[in-house]
């Protein structure tokens, strides 16, 4: 049933999955937890691209069967391994969308599952929670950049201080603005601009943020790819704002160097890297971030703190 009974204790050892339904990816993690404290047991990763099964703002009904099917053998998955508790929350995946609430009702009707619609407020308060309170930078900026959208939270003494959710990602900046593999260059200029509008609509005149906690695939991605470019150790999860131009730089080229490179450090990300690269260095410029920290924790273990555990 998920659970264990520890006799020298005398407490209960429980299980969970919790599922993100991203735009870009669905992730589920295996936590076992006692009382307060958790330990991650297993990850696993389905590259699903929802966002692109997004035709005139509504999720078609072949991306609502993907996300049924990933659903569905996740909790398979939990099955074998006796755990009968999954959580399952989505993000801009079925927030960004006009067909939330069918889509909802569809994948409850095919799998059983109910899946919790975060909002955007609420999706950046649990990433803060997840990968900053754990022990971070007491003073800095957050960013969680994902597939359809980036949360930015700015904090001080570990209390936020502003939250927002801003509509663009990886996948669907790509979605949005590329033909082919990698952004030409007037490609580049289009995806600037929006992430530029965006920035600009949100800041809170004059914040700047030496240090930036970085949450996401898109982040890991990049901290993976420094270690490569760079030699760095590959244990490191530090960035400086240097290093992060420098690989927009090399980056941006395209062509055979660049689908190498990619494909080394990250291959399942090769059409979103750059999208994601250019958002996140934007987001660097925008508030003066002097060293990024690419966080291994993030909205999942917030939601398991929040929902589950109740701290």
């Amino acid at each position: 049933m998920g659970q264990q009974y520890h006799h020298r204790k005398r407490e209960f050892i429980m299980m969970c999955g919790i599922v993100d339904l991203g735009s870009n990816t669905i992730r589920l993690s295996i936590y076992q937890y006692e009382g307060e404290h958790f330990r991650l047991l297993l990850n696993k990763k389905t590259m699903a691209g929802l966002a692109g099964y997004v035709q005139d703002g509504a999720l078609s009904d072949g991306g609502i069967l993907v996300a049924c099917r990933v659903l569905s053998s996740y909790r398979a998955l939990l099955s074998n391994f006796s755990v009968s508790e999954m959580h399952v929350f989505a993000t801009a995946s079925l927030r960004n969308i006009s067909n939330t609430g069918e889509a909802v009702e569809a994948i409850r009707d095919v799998t059983g599952v109910t899946v919790e619609v975060l909002d955007g407020e609420t999706e950046a308060a649990l990433s803060f929670k997840g990968a900053v309170l754990p022990g971070g930078v007491p003073t800095g900026l957050l960013a969680d950049i994902g597939g359809g959208s980036v949360e930015l939270v700015s904090y001080r003494d570990m209390s936020i201080t502003s939250a927002c959710s801003l509509p663009m990602g990886s996948l669907s900046l790509y979605t949005r603005f590329v033909d082919g593999l990698f952004p030409t260059p007037e490609e580049r200029r289009a995806i600037r601009a929006c992430v530029s509008a965006e920035l600009d609509r949100v800041r809170t005149g004059g914040l700047t943020c030496r240090h930036l906690c970085g949450v996401g695939g898109t982040i890991r991605a990049v901290s993976k790819l420094a270690v490569d470019v760079f030699g760095k150790d590959p244990e490191s999860r530090i960035l400086t704002a240097d290093e992060i131009r420098a690989l927009y730089k090399l980056l941006k080229k395209g062509g055979k160097d660049t689908l190498r490179q990619i494909l080394h450090a990250a291959p399942d990300r090769v059409h979103t890297l750059l999208p994601g690269l250019l958002l996140l260095n934007a987001v660097v410029k925008a508030y003066g971030v002097e060293t990024v920290s690419a966080s291994s924790t993030g909205v999942r273990e917030g939601y398991l703190m929040d929902r589950v555990l109740g701290r």
